[in-house]
Parts: structure tokens; C-alpha cells; sequence
């Protein structure tokens, strides 16, 4: 059996006297998209941020490749292949989209940061920078300042981002959340051409969407998954109604 491209094994987090994460294990197989589904307070963004490198488990192990990278930093993760959206977007408002996505390829070079301000004036910066946000749609908005576009595009740009770093692993934390119509349309369409050459995690309350574009659904209820399998049969699980009481599953 072949090795998971990332796996978590017995993670424990806690926050005083709150478990937020319970001895949770987890397998990511390359090729695929998984979805993290569970109801408010389940623990999903926590997990995320364990898996990415933004948070330390209080124990367990993570790995990557079979590699143990539960020590390795976010910045060190990304190097190894792996990227990570976020809950609410973190871009720089007062830069284009064409310098928030290149000062990501200058991360992901290794180069310094002390010429911040020159990131997108170099050719090799922006191709790839162009290219990224090609993918996503926005090459026509390249030299728009970030701040004030739409919130979907906010959501695309932090996808460009993301891709810019040459993941091989994508991390998705609800980027649907807060778009609406075409703009939800828009980046269902872009995570299902994504999903044909990376491997996805996505956290999502989005259900319509999660069952269009997930191989494998995970639920987690109370930082524990009480469930993993295909989408009919997390539709079908008892145990997945039981614990949605009344959230739309199927």
C-alpha cells in the first residue's frame, strides 16, 4: 500500500479545558479531494492550521511523504509542497494582485525580502505571477490594487497565491464562505480543474459543493472524525444525519 501524501496521527489540541482536537488520525491520499466537513466548533480550522505548520499539536504526529513534519514551520511546509488558504483572507490590500502573488514566488524562491517593493518589477517574478493568476481568472486585473476588489476576487487572489508557491498539496479553509452565484460558480469550476493535477483539502459548509467536487469526506464533531468515505456513502452514514440535526448532508 502506498504511503499517504499526508497523514495525521493522534493529534491532540487543547485550550485549557477545552479538547479541540481528540486523538484525531487522518490520511490524505495523493490525487485526491478531501473534504473536512462538521458543524460549527468541530474543531476544522484548528486542524488546518495543524496540518499547515500554524499550529503546534499538543501531541501526535504529523507527516508528508512519510516524513515526520510535525516540528517543521509553515514557511518550511510550503517548501516541501505544501500551501494552505485561510478562513478570512490574508492579502496586502494596499499592493496590486500582480506584487501580492509575486512576493509569494519570491517566497517561494528563498530570495530576500529587502527590496519588498521591487518583487513585481522583476520578469521573472511577474511570469510566474502572471501565470498564477491566469489560472484563477484575474490576469485582466493584474495592476488593480488588492483592497478594494470584490470579496470573490479576494478569495481567487488567495488561491493564486497559494499556487504560486508550486504546491503539490492544496489546503483550502471555506474559501466559499461569504461568496454567493457566479462567484461561487467561478471557484467550484477552478477547484475542480485544480483538482486534476493537485491534491486537495477542503473545509467547507458549502454542502451543494462539497458533494459536487469530493472523492473522500471526512466529518469531524467535536475534534474527532466519526466518519470518512465517499460522498454516498457519508450521505448514507446515520451516525453524519445524526450529528448534522438538520444541517442539509444529502
Amino acid at each position: 500500500m502506498s504511503v499517504p501524501l499526508l497523514s495525521a496521527r493522534n493529534l491532540h489540541k487543547a485550550y485549557g479545558a477545552l479538547q479541540v482536537t481528540d486523538d484525531l488520525s487522518l490520511e490524505i491520499i495523493e490525487g485526491e479531494l478531501q473534504a473536512i466537513i462538521g458543524p460549527n466548533g468541530a474543531g476544522k480550522t484548528t486542524l488546518i492550521a495543524q496540518l499547515s505548520g500554524q499550529l503546534r499539536p499538543d501531541s501526535g504526529q504529523i507527516a508528508y511523504e512519510g516524513r515526520d513534519i510535525t516540528r517543521l514551520k509553515m514557511h518550511e511546509r510550503v517548501r516541501l509542497g505544501m500551501a494552505r488558504s485561510f478562513q478570512i483572507t490574508s492579502i496586502l490590500p494596499g499592493f496590486t494582485m500582480l506584487e501580492n502573488v509575486a512576493m509569494a514566488v519570491q517566497a517561494r524562491s528563498g530570495s530576500s525580502f529587502r527590496f519588498f517593493g521591487s518583487a513585481a518589477r522583476e520578469r521573472a517574478l511577474n511570469e510566474a505571477a502572471m501565470a498564477a493568476l491566469a489560472e484563477v481568472g484575474l490576469e485582466d486585473r493584474a495592476h488593480r490594487i488588492a483592497g478594494p476588489m470584490s470579496h470573490g476576487e479576494h478569495r481567487q487572489l488567495e488561491i493564486a497565491i497559494a499556487l504560486a508557491t508550486k504546491p503539490r498539496l492544496l489546503l483550502l479553509d471555506e474559501p466559499l464562505a461569504g461568496t454567493g452565484g457566479e462567484e461561487a460558480e467561478h471557484l467550484v469550476a477552478l477547484f475542480r480543474r485544480l483538482k486534476s493535477r493537485l491534491t486537495l483539502v477542503l473545509i467547507e459548509h458549502d454542502m451543494q459543493a462539497v458533494f459536487a467536487l469530493a472523492d473522500r469526506i471526512s466529518v469531524l464533531v467535536y475534534g474527532r472524525i466519526i466518519a470518512s468515505g465517499s460522498p454516498d456513502e457519508i450521505r448514507r452514514d446515520p451516525a453524519v444525519r445524526a450529528a448534522y440535526l438538520g444541517e442539509e448532508v444529502a
